[in-house]
């Protein structure tokens, strides 16, 4: 007999792609405003979620705006997609799209690097020396992981050694998985790190850590290994009900914590990693597979531009801007988006779809000399991955309030096969609507 349910969870997965379906091709309105007449200049830095998403919206909101994307990658990067590469369970292609795929008519991309922000002069120079202006800057250039940080680290390592670290691209994601498949197949100590400063996405170190647990579990050989989470936090998640429930499943499956241990160093021939506790003591552990996540920080052309915060984060440089409506405190022609914000939280793609929304709406209120509307709350979504095929779809606000999107239907603390879908099959559909400003 079908548990009602299951039933119940079946039907919520056709509604949602349904749903998915429908906004990506109403554009998530059935009628479409008038656009804007304007002749204003738009800068937008970067072309990852949030300034593609932007610049799409920014288009069919908007008659005559002259819109221009700063970014050098010719590639977009899918890096939701990332620990499923370091898993295994999808290849390095997965993540991988070219920029120019995402781009409406009616924006210029610039393929180069901002060299220099000038805030006063409102202009933005670039790597080739084009110095441009803007009446409005949009700054979204994702972070950047500091690998320097870490003595004895660099990035030729992943993949040899017993070394993995997902985040710096897919083709590190793939040899992730070939240095974590060793050590699901052989046993031996497993060290699972995450950084001490602000990162993108905080599930993914844990998601790591339980995939690899599931999988040396489905291989057999979990008995011959050690897991342990290192991390320079108190808490394994800054949410305290989402903290204590990872807990438990960490007791659950026999993973070990070293809690308030920020690793230092590597060295790698002798496959030793060097930790600073609480104290301030180095603690070596031995290993035979180490995941390394980076400090991760905003962009230099930011931290040298006056844009960052003075006050706090000041290791970090995230900009200064309002967290509810992200324009920039002190300049009132400039909104931050994305990783680079300074906000409590918000450093996901699910984040970024719901402040794109609120920065076109700044923005476009700004050009019509009107007052904005849309605030952000903070909303943060973690599909926290607890096993091949299980997962926990956790939502958060600033002040760490569960914020279910479908209540009643998915419990956010609870290990659910519709989680699972929902992050190995229905994000990337809902993500790629985002890009094109649909959802």
């Amino acid at each position: 007999m079908t548990h009602p349910i299951h039933n119940r969870s079946r039907r919520a997965v056709l509604a949602l792609g349904a749903g998915a379906s429908a906004m990506a091709l109403t554009g998530g309105s059935a009628n479409a405003a008038p656009r804007l007449p304007t002749t204003a200049k738009i800068i937008i830095i970067g072309a990852g979620a949030g300034g593609t998403a932007l610049a799409n919206r920014l288009v069919r909101r908007l008659e005559g705006a002259r819109i221009t994307l700063l970014d050098p990658r010719a590639n977009h990067l899918y890096q939701p997609g990332l620990s499923l590469v370091a898993a295994g369970l999808k290849p390095a292609s997965y993540v991988v799209s070219k920029t120019t795929d995402w781009l409406p008519d009616g924006v210029t991309l610039v393929p180069e690097r901002a060299a220099a922000i000038d805030p006063e002069a409102q202009t933005v120079s670039t790597d080739s020396g084009q110095t441009l202006s803007y009446d409005f800057l949009v700054v979204a250039p994702g972070l950047v992981l500091d690998h320097d940080a870490i003595e004895g680290f660099s990035l030729d390592m992943v993949g040899r050694n017993g070394i993995g670290a997902l985040y710096a691209g897919p083709q590190y994601a793939a040899a992730t998985w070939k240095a974590a498949q060793t050590f699901a197949e052989t046993g031996g100590t497993g060290i699972f790190t995450r950084p001490q400063t602000e990162m993108k996405c905080a599930g993914a170190p844990l998601k790591h850590t339980f995939l690899i647990d599931d999988i040396a579990r489905t291989k057999g050989t979990r008995g011959k290994a050690h897991f342990v989470y290192a991390a320079p936090q108190e808490t394994l998640f800054g949410v305290p009900i989402v903290a204590e429930k990872l807990r438990m499943l960490f007791g659950d499956r026999g993973i070990d914590t070293a809690m308030n241990h920020r690793l230092h160093a590597i060295d790698a021939g002798a496959k030793k990693a060097q930790f600073v506790d609480q104290s301030g003591s180095r603690v070596e552990i031995d290993y035979d597979y180490l995941h390394v996540i980076p400090p991760q920080r905003a962009p230099e052309v930011i931290r040298q531009s006056g844009l960052s915060w003075a006050d706090k984060w000041t290791d970090q440089g995230w900009v200064e801007c309002d967290k509810a409506s992200l324009r920039h405190l002190r300049y009132d022609r400039i909104w931050a988006l994305g990783d680079v914000a300074g906000v409590p939280k918000g450093k996901t793609a699910a984040s970024v779809k719901w402040q794109v929304p609120v920065v076109e709406d700044g923005l476009v209120a700004a050009i019509a000399d009107r007052d904005p509307v849309e605030t952000y709350n903070g909303y943060t979504s973690c599909p926290m991955i607890t096993r091949v095929g299980r997962a926990m779809l956790v939502e958060f606000d600033y002040d760490n309030n569960l914020v279910p999107s479908f209540p009643g239907i998915i419990a956010p603390l609870e290990e659910l096969w519709i989680s699972w879908l929902m992050k190995e099959v229905a994000l990337k559909a809902t993500y790629n609507a985002m890009l094109r400003g649909r959802a």
